[in-house]
């Protein structure tokens, strides 16, 4: 393992107002080491991946409240595909039904995490998972 601080990337895609969930996500990140940014609200698949791209993030969290989850997740992992960032782990969280994580797992999602999920567990997973890229 390397010294190198996980760098993760936090966005609201689509019209979802409401951010209070992923800036607490973002601020447990930072806490635990991780080096956050965070794109604000009412962000484009397109412009989540482009910032990925500048920021060269490890991670992109996706939060989702407005049930567009499976469409606005979707084109993120399909446009870092076509930028050829496929080595960019993607989570999900936010209102989420059960029933639709395992769609959202076989479009390429790592984990989804639903409300009230632990701040620990997050932060393991990417923890656990972030690191692949660097090798």
């Amino acid at each position: 393992m390397t010294d190198r601080r996980i760098r993760v990337l936090v966005g609201k895609p689509g019209l979802d107002g409401h951010d209070r969930g992923a800036k607490v996500i973002a601020r447990g990140l930072r806490d635990a080491g991780m080096e956050v940014i965070y794109t604000g609200l009412h962000r484009t698949p397109a412009q989540i991946v482009e910032a990925a791209r500048d920021e060269d993030v490890d991670v992109i969290g996706l939060s989702v409240l407005s049930g567009a989850h499976e469409r606005l997740f979707s084109e993120v992992v399909e446009r870092l595909k076509v930028e050829e960032m496929s080595d960019v782990l993607v989570v999900g969280g936010g209102i989420i039904p059960d029933a639709d994580v395992p769609r959202l797992l076989e479009l390429g999602v790592a984990a989804v995490f639903a409300p009230g999920s632990p701040l620990t567990d997050i932060i393991s997973f990417i923890q656990e998972h972030a690191p692949a890229r660097w090798s």
